[in-house]
């Protein structure tokens, strides 16, 4: 968590438990698109994603996921399973502010940094080399 820590993420939320169900209690950037976002339990980084959505949206689906969302699906079971067990899932955070350019361009920092982060990592949830 501390290379995470060390490159700008930071707490802005976690998972809890409510009536069987997983649910995100997000402190700060829940409307803030383009972003970063880590689950970490016990300063272990357990997976890394980003979204051009809402945070808030994005995490949503975790909740509720569609019957074909298999990344949704079993982040839903893994966070469950955790939660179940005692264990406190944090979500940490990165947004991107806009400051990066490459002439007009802006540079998505949450698609430029999503793979180093996750080759370097290496979080136990992310499917390293496989198209998602």
């Amino acid at each position: 968590m501390k290379r995470l820590i060390d490159i700008g993420f930071r707490p802005v939320g976690r998972w809890t438990m409510q009536d069987g169900c997983i649910r995100v209690s997000l402190t700060e950037l829940a409307h803030v698109s383009n972003i970063l976002y880590a689950f970490v339990v016990n300063d272990e980084v357990l997976y890394v994603g980003k979204t051009t959505q809402k945070l808030q949206s994005r995490l949503y689906g975790y909740q509720n996921p569609g019957p074909r969302q298999s990344t949704n699906i079993k982040a839903n079971h893994l966070i469950s399973e955790l939660l179940n067990a005692g264990q406190s899932v944090e979500v940490l955070a990165l947004p991107d502010h806009g400051l990066l350019h490459f002439g007009i361009f802006h540079l998505n920092l949450a698609a430029g940094l999503e793979d180093s982060i996750v080759r370097t990592i290496r979080p136990k949830w992310n499917r390293i080399g496989k198209s998602r």
